[in-house]
């Protein structure tokens, strides 16, 4: 009955090690910070981001698609919203907190991405057979 109870106890303690070494590892290689999707939502919506990249980061003429999946880490997402040379004015700390920019990262992480072409119906329908 003991031994039984510490092979139990020591299966558990495998499972918790790796349940701990792969949340560690999720946020070690995203490097974000803690943000909140609910609010990024706004914050994406407030500060017309959704105008090039489209109300689900989708992209569109004028943006590239930054969500579904989301194409960058957050370090690199981050440095290119506050250093970017291109056509994207860059977002300094002072329009846009880092807080609101992990919220936005949260909120464009938490996008699925589009469904499968093929199991929508009515484009299923046109498909040549």
């Amino acid at each position: 009955m003991r031994r039984r109870f510490l092979s139990l106890a020591a299966v558990m303690a495998l499972f918790t090690a790796a349940f701990v070494a792969s949340s560690a590892l999720s946020a070690q290689t995203t490097g974000a910070p803690a943000g909140d999707a609910a609010k990024g939502k706004t914050a994406f919506q407030r500060t017309g981001c959704w105008q090039c990249h489209g109300h689900l980061g989708q992209g569109g003429r004028e943006g590239a698609r930054i969500a579904a999946p989301v194409p960058m880490q957050f370090p690199a997402f981050s440095k290119f919203v506050r250093t970017s040379k291109r056509s994207m004015p860059p977002y300094t700390e002072k329009v846009l907190s880092e807080q609101d920019l992990a919220d936005i990262y949260a909120y464009l992480r938490s996008i699925p991405p589009a469904p499968d072409f093929t199991s929508i119906p009515l484009l299923n329908a046109l498909l040549p057979r």
